[in-house]
């Protein structure tokens, strides 16, 4: 006899708590499949109000599960876009595989509501439960109510430890938000949450900075963990967001090793028209894209995507976090040029003096080389010294 085993919920995120106890079944019942299968709308209780869309918790679901040989992430109940009772479910599925013997996969609030199902005795004649266990005082719950489970309707409860990874989905969505819970997630579906900044999340610094590192050439890896630090040190001296100042400066260079053909395919990908530059000013590239994936691929604010933009030029009219930026890129401390120390002294009195100074420079390194400065910077200089 085949044997399927269906594993509902909203998964609202799948975490690797899920992944973990879907396995254990599959491997502790011998299934033949398993079929994973996400609520559009659960029967028993309310989404929360950051919940995202079926079909997002579906492709996330897809990718937390996309490793696992039998199994299956079903859209059965998603696609039909309203309450599906698990009793329905039972009856398509069995309809489709008549002689399967079904196991239904529940956690243990919800074992314990079984009585409270709709058509709970009819739902019994057709599957046997099977209930993950956390702890001894649950197993204790488990095993008295199977016995009442057994008693009233003939059924066989399968009991499965699962103390492997204590964590719900409510308390991930609550630790996302405070750059915590990357390590309870597959790394794909985390990125994915990431991108979008579902539930409010924002990125750890260890997975940010593990991502940030791998975009670049080693040698310039030990340039951006300088301006990180110094990035910070100026936010706190300026009263300016900490977090987004760290954000910005861990990524501002991610695309500096790419060619200037692979700037233009990244710039292109998002509707980002731009003409090609002098030679000289392709070196400016990076900073439109790394400001551009900051932004597609990490879900940064729109601070931190102009912070980002203009920590190369500069520009008229910019914000505490985008001097800040500027500056600490040019001042971090594996930099050492004649009058670093001067501009990092200015840098913590008077901001935009700083800015005044660091223009300055820049402008009289480039015409020393033979370069023309772009006219954003020669606009930003003129703006620091009116």
């Amino acid at each position: 006899m085949t044997k399927i085993g269906i594993f509902g919920g909203t998964f609202n995120p799948p975490h690797k708590g899920h992944v973990e106890s879907a396995l254990s079944a599959v491997n502790r019942l011998n299934l033949d499949s398993l079929l994973v299968m996400p609520a559009a709308f659960p029967p028993h209780k309310l989404l929360p109000h950051n919940t995202p869309d079926a079909d997002t918790r579906l492709k996330m679901t897809r990718l937390a599960f996309e490793n696992e040989a039998r199994i299956t992430v079903s859209d059965h109940e998603i696609k039909n876009n309203k309450v599906c009772y698990t009793v329905d479910t039972v009856a398509e599925v069995k309809k489709n595989n008549p002689d399967a013997h079904i196991f239904l996969l529940v956690g243990t609030d919800m074992y314990l509501s079984l009585e409270e199902w709709k058509n709970c005795s009819e739902l019994l004649k057709q599957v046997t439960p099977v209930v993950f266990s956390r702890s001894e005082g649950e197993k204790q719950k488990i095993t008295e109510y199977s016995a009442v489970l057994k008693k009233l309707y003939n059924v066989n409860t399968e009991i499965i430890d699962n103390r492997v990874i204590d964590i719900s989905s409510s308390e991930l969505r609550e630790l996302l938000p405070q750059r915590k819970g990357a390590e309870y997630l597959a790394k794909n579906v985390y990125s994915c949450i990431i991108r979008s900044r579902t539930y409010d999340a924002k990125p750890c610094w260890d997975f940010l900075r593990e991502i940030a590192y791998s975009m670049l050439d080693e040698k310039r890896i030990p340039h951006v963990i300088g301006c990180e630090s110094e990035a910070v040190r100026l936010a706190k001296n300026w009263g300016v967001d900490e977090d987004e100042a760290r954000e910005a400066a861990i990524l501002h260079d991610i695309t500096k090793k790419l060619s200037a053909d692979e700037h233009y395919k990244i710039l292109s990908s998002h509707n980002i028209l731009v003409e090609r530059p002098s030679r000289a000013e392709e070196k400016l590239l990076h900073a439109k894209t790394a400001a551009v994936l900051a932004l597609a691929e990490f879900g940064s604010s729109n601070a931190v995507y102009n912070a980002i933009l203009w920590h190369t030029t500069g520009k008229a009219g910019m914000e505490d976090l985008d001097k800040i930026i500027y500056l600490a890129d040019y001042i971090e401390p594996n930099r050492d040029f004649e009058g670093v120390d001067e501009l990092r002294r200015l840098s913590y009195e008077n901001l935009n003096e700083a800015m005044k100074m660091g223009l300055q420079m820049a402008v009289a390194d480039l015409e020393e080389r033979g370069i023309i400065p772009n006219n954003i910077t020669y606009e930003a200089l003129e703006s620091f010294t009116r």
